[in-house]
């Protein structure tokens, strides 16, 4: 992040420093405001690309996962490819994307020209069904990481809840042993508290609508406790969105080293409520953002979480959020401004 400005001369940065300073060194150089921050190219650090064609919905988290699930045939290449063209025409820096078919991870392995990290997305709530889906994963990423690609892999247990504890158990030692990266929506809802807490709500009906097996052995606890008590927390781990935390849970995730994104409109949009940023920084466990998919915010133009927060939160933090947090949770080095910047790797905001 700039405190001051920069000069351009041609089509580089010449000089970076403190306004006042660079005024007296370059007199006769024009002054331009370009608005409230210069900084490196900003990073996605969630978002579903493959839901960049399902339409854009607001409403109650349960009834968005139904709309979701409505869509499930659009989740495709097609709309992978739609999402990386956004993020391709936004300048990103690097993307986080949880991929919830193994074809379109390929796919955009082969074809991405952005750094970043492809999470396999694992959905499976049978314990018995733990081994093989465990030994499936391992072999893919395997597979994947020997291609050679800008683009890591990781895997993301899709939930506490829409994950048995022994699978669960299996792929965070996946993580450890072999350095993959975990991603995972953790405490999103208060329905998410609701139904691992008692065991009951809106959540609770959703498999039941579509044929599914009902949510069973709840473990009484709040989704941070019962993964602190799995000992799944940690430094291989990021959790996304971590809204419904106190400040206990809150000191959890800090003391492990666990990472975390916020994705301030797509909480809005599905009534999950606000993240409680000044419990985080408290702590000193500064976020980094992402947009969630195309199906819970408008658009995947991250600078746009942090203006949504600009008067709330100090911005100086939200920058950081948007570009240093961003690249240090994908495993990315982060870019500077410095003399010699191509003022194409330069954004405004």
């Amino acid at each position: 992040m700039l405190e001051g400005g920069l000069v351009v001369v041609g089509q580089h940065v010449a000089a970076v420093g403190q306004l006042d300073e660079l005024q007296q060194a370059y007199p006769d150089t024009p002054l331009v405001h370009k608005g409230k921050a210069l900084t490196p190219p900003v990073v996605n650090a969630h978002t579903h690309l493959d839901l960049s064609t399902v339409p854009y919905f607001r409403g109650s988290y349960s009834s968005f996962i139904r709309h979701v699930i409505d869509h499930a045939s659009e989740r495709n290449v097609k709309a992978a490819e739609r999402g990386l063209r956004e993020l391709q025409a936004l300048g990103v820096g690097g993307f986080g994307d949880i991929v919830y078919k193994p074809e379109v991870l390929t796919w955009l392995l082969e074809h991405s020209p952005l750094p970043g990290v492809l999470y396999l997305e694992v959905i499976n709530r049978n314990p018995s069904q733990a081994d093989s889906v465990a030994k499936k994963v391992a072999q893919q990423l395997s597979d994947w990481r020997q291609q050679n690609s800008q683009v890591g892999v990781g895997i993301s247990p899709h939930t506490p809840y829409n994950v048995s504890a022994a699978l669960l158990k299996k792929l965070v030692e996946i993580a450890r042993l072999e350095g993959f990266p975990l991603q995972m929506h953790v405490a999103e809802s208060p329905e998410e508290t609701e139904l691992m807490t008692q065991g009951s709500g809106a959540l609770q009906e959703v498999p039941l609508q579509y044929g599914f097996p009902a949510y069973q052995d709840w473990p009484g606890l709040t989704p941070v406790r019962y993964l602190a008590e799995l000992g799944v927390l940690g430094p291989h781990l990021t959790i996304v969105h971590g809204v419904q935390v106190d400040e206990e849970e809150v000191q959890m995730l800090a003391q492990s080293g666990t990472r975390l994104v916020s994705c301030p409109r797509s909480n809005a949009g599905l009534e999950c409520g606000r993240m409680p940023w000044e419990l985080y920084l408290k702590h000193r466990l500064e976020p980094a953002l992402g947009t969630d998919s195309r199906s819970s915010s408008p658009d995947l133009d991250v600078r746009k979480e942090a203006l949504l927060l600009w008067e709330q939160v100090d911005p100086r933090v939200l920058v950081r959020a948007a570009t240093r947090n961003g690249y240090r949770v994908l495993g990315l080095e982060a870019p500077r401004i410095t003399r010699g910047t191509p003022i194409s790797q330069v954004q405004s905001w």
